[in-house]
């Protein structure tokens, strides 16, 4: 089934790339508070980043491979300038604006959350019907088929020239 909500899925961008770039963010606010040097902040933002893909991987989460790679440069993008800027920041000013990063990452991943829910439930909807659709079309196949061979055997044993199979 392809999705036409605007959560959708994209070949490389979507709208998920703005919780990933959020979530980059989110890293690096993190690794800094924690007094992270550069180099292992890094190292360990890419890791993160690389595991949550590997986990949506697992959720059977579907994407392509190359959203799955962009959603990790996306994630490095917002990571890099962030905490090489937090240093210059004052530490309040870096707190309050992680607490709205937080927040506006986890309101739109919830309503993307919540539109694949819907999404997922559709679907599921839509193979029922088809499904019924698909027993209901066989049935009445294998009706017509059994009318066939009846008449067939009718004409058979009545003497009747058979019809000409097409």
């Amino acid at each position: 089934m392809v999705r036409t909500d605007i959560w959708r899925e994209g070949k490389y961008l979507d709208l998920w790339s703005v919780p990933h770039f959020l979530s980059g963010m989110c890293v690096a606010f993190g690794l800094f508070f924690l007094d992270f040097a550069t180099n292992a902040a890094f190292v360990i933002a890419l890791l993160l980043l690389i595991a949550y893909e590997m986990f949506e991987v697992i959720a059977k989460i579907e994407e392509t491979r190359w959203n799955r790679i962009f959603d990790i440069l996306v994630g490095m993008a917002s990571f890099t300038p962030t905490f090489l800027l937090l240093p210059g920041v004052p530490r309040a000013w870096a707190i309050g604006a992680f607490a709205v990063v937080l927040i506006l990452d986890s309101v739109l991943s919830f309503f993307g959350w919540l539109a694949s829910q819907k999404a997922a439930q559709l679907e599921a909807n839509l193979r029922e019907e088809f499904e019924r659709e698909r027993a209901r079309f066989m049935a009445q196949r294998d009706k017509l088929r059994t009318r066939w061979q009846t008449r067939k055997t009718r004409w058979r044993k009545g003497g009747i020239k058979e019809p000409q199979d097409a």
